[in-house]
């Protein structure tokens, strides 16, 4: 089959970054202005369609000819672009930017070629963003440009000609990408998920635009009210602003601050020793920080004319796992909701009542808050229907590691807080119930079970936050050693992890483990093979002996708080917790399969859940849509999947 690499340009006044792909092609102004291609190792070709050239004829036909494999680095982009203007088809598209994540490299194309090391000709353009601002999105006005609002080619015809080779230049950086990692292919079923990701993508989800106006409305009203409040104790002009706050916390409470994030806030109000005053500020700063306010932002930007929003997620966003990530709205971090009446609050929200939500809900910022995932809404003759896995990470570790005491907890009746405080204080597990005194150590359960699965300790149960659960520092290190004590499989699983890794990274001599998880490297990387057939990769691995003369293993890739491109060390937890996830994201991959393949809509998802648009009508149920949920992928016979959910006119957490 011949290959057909391909990178575009394009124009429109849609904010691609606020507003997302489909919105801003869905532009009626929107247009390709450079078509640059090659075939095979070919010649690369540039298109000025800017400036009337056309696509040559043969090149248009293999758009849509199956035996033309289309490529292009973030092939999203490229397929939903030419498909306004041409037929092509998903499924003859093939993506560089995921076979990079696959490989465990960093998305973009130019942190790619920088990763992979490529020398300067083949990397892209460090002149290229300067130039997408000039041409790619509209200008200012000034009395300079003659009052225009668009910079086309005739108003620099040198930065257009450099443009032109900037276009060329994506074609070899990204077919440089293609051949460097070819050795290690992106399986055919993770090809297969991708297109099922455009699809889900492309048909989108329906928001309910007047909540979202009147969140907005009321925000902004609160936001004054808040802000003048404040301004009244304080006598600042801008009460927002953190050096003018924490001047004014330093002169009146005597306390100097180092920041005002969340957390910092949090503990000077839980301070005993602060002032009344002082409390009532922060109590007014921690309101005007509500963030969920952004995020109908995002959705008021990001809709597009028919109602809904596309493109919420980003396949493979977490490439040591390859789980999804969240974009525009970031769905995978959206706030809880507890209000019992989410009905009554919803609809005054949209009549615009800011009184009422105060008067029955106390703070505003926080039920606009809990409401924005109601703003995501079915279709009209739809309902939502909503299914997650239930304890899914809970359920691969304990297959994973064959803790036989917690599968058959899965297997019957799913308590595992109750179950792993049974295990670790020797108490009968039908004690621990509401009413009996037992009932205390289902919170140390709870927090052993959230906190110590991947080799934590007393920082992991403060983190996950046991000292706001009434623990005692001090009692930490007696549930760590007690949790361990009742899953010395689990724990064994973390010690086998980290040899087998070790061991490759030393020998190169490959290791299975009894779960079927298996460790290989070659000159370039470490591969961990999981039950589904996909790798996760540890690129340029190497042994470093750590404070206790043991050997600790290191390995390149894109460290997920810097976002940077550098050696990150890792240990049998963490990798286990890579495995873990991993496993757990390609129960979701069938899931979605199977849902998808027995003909249901799916909207988007989140982490373990995914939300079905159903018709009123019947034909499809929640029920079913959780038997083939639970299905299990044929690498996984033994896993004891369950899933539950709900219907509804809106999504929520139940």
């Amino acid at each position: 089959m011949r290959e057909l690499s391909i990178d575009i340009e394009t124009y429109s006044s849609v904010d691609l970054k606020k507003s997302g792909l489909y919105k801003y092609v869905q532009s009626p102004d929107f247009e390709i202005l450079l078509f640059a291609y090659a075939y095979d190792d070919g010649p690369v070709n540039i298109v000025d369609l800017a400036s009337g050239e056309k696509i040559p004829y043969f090149t248009v036909m293999d758009l849509h000819r199956p035996e033309v494999v289309k490529t292009a680095h973030n092939a999203a982009f490229e397929f939903y672009c030419l498909s306004k203007f041409f037929h092509t088809q998903i499924d003859q598209w093939r993506c560089t930017m995921v076979h990079a994540l696959y490989c465990g490299y960093p998305a973009s194309l130019d942190a790619a070629g920088k990763a992979l090391n490529f020398s300067q000709d083949k990397q892209k353009m460090s002149e290229g963003r300067a130039l997408i601002r000039y041409f790619c999105i509209p200008c200012a006005p000034t009395q300079r440009n003659g009052g225009r609002i668009r910079n086309l080619p005739k108003h620099d015809p040198g930065k257009w000609k450099l443009f032109k080779e900037y276009c060329k230049q994506d074609v070899f950086t990204e077919r440089e990408i293609k051949r460097e990692l070819q050795m290690y292919p992106v399986p055919e079923p993770e090809q297969k998920l991708w297109e099922l990701d455009q699809l889900i993508n492309i048909g989108g989800v329906a928001v309910d635009q007047e909540l979202i106006r009147g969140a907005l409305e009321i925000s902004d009203q609160m936001s004054g009210e808040l802000k003048q409040k404040a301004r009244d104790i304080t006598g600042l002009d801008n009460p927002n602003s953190v050096a003018q706050l924490k001047e004014w916390i330093s002169q009146n409470a005597g306390m100097e601050v180092e920041s005002l994030n969340k957390q910092t806030v949090a503990e000077l109000l839980a301070d005993k020793s602060g002032t009344a005053q002082l409390k009532k500020v922060l109590k007014l700063r921690q309101e005007m920080a509500k963030t969920s306010i952004k995020k109908y932002q995002a959705m008021g930007q990001a809709v597009c004319d028919d109602g809904r929003i596309r493109g919420l997620l980003q396949f493979y966003g977490a490439n040591r796992t390859g789980r999804w990530a969240g974009r525009l709205v970031q769905v995978q971090n959206l706030p809880r909701n507890y209000l019992e009446s989410l009905d009554t609050a919803r609809e005054l929200v949209k009549s615009r009542k800011a009184d009422c939500l105060k008067l029955i809900y106390g703070s505003v910022p926080d039920t606009l808050s809990q409401l924005i995932r109601t703003a995501f809404v079915p279709g009209e003759g739809c309902r939502f229907a909503v299914a997650d896995f239930s304890a899914i990470e809970a359920r691969v570790i304990a297959w994973l590691a064959g803790e036989e005491w917690r599968l058959d907890v899965f297997r019957t009746h799913g308590k595992i807080y109750e179950a792993s405080a049974s295990a670790m204080f020797g108490v009968d597990i039908g004690l621990i119930k509401k009413g009996n005194p037992e009932y205390a150590l289902r919170a140390k359960g709870k927090v052993a079970e959230l906190a110590l699965g991947y080799q934590g300790a007393s920082g992991a149960l403060i983190q996950m936050g046991a000292l706001n659960m009434g623990l005692k520092e001090e009692e930490l290190p007696d549930i760590v050693k007690r949790w361990r004590a009742s899953n010395r499989r689990i724990v064994d699983l973390w010690y086998s992890v980290e040899r087998a890794a070790v061991e490759c990274v030393k020998t190169g001599i490959t290791a299975t483990l009894p779960c079927g998880v298996s460790f290989s490297r070659d000159e370039k990387c470490m591969a961990i093979l999981l039950p589904s057939g996909r790798r996760l990769f540890y690129n340029h691995p190497q042994l470093t002996p750590n404070e206790r003369g043991y050997d600790s293993l290191w390995f390149m890739g894109v460290n997920q708080s810097s976002k940077k491109w550098e050696a990150i060390q890792t240990y049998g937890g963490k990798m286990t917790e890579n495995i873990v996830q991993a496993v757990a994201r390609d129960c979701l991959a069938n899931a979605m399969m199977n849902l998808y393949e027995a003909g249901y809509k799916i909207n988007f998802h989140i982490h373990d859940e995914v939300i079905l648009e159903i018709p009123d009508n019947g034909g499809q149920s929640l029920e079913e849509a959780i038997q083939l949920m639970c299905r299990n992928p044929s690498w996984a016979q033994g896993l004891p999947l369950n899933a539950d959910g709900f219907t509804g006119g809106y999504y929520k957490k139940e």
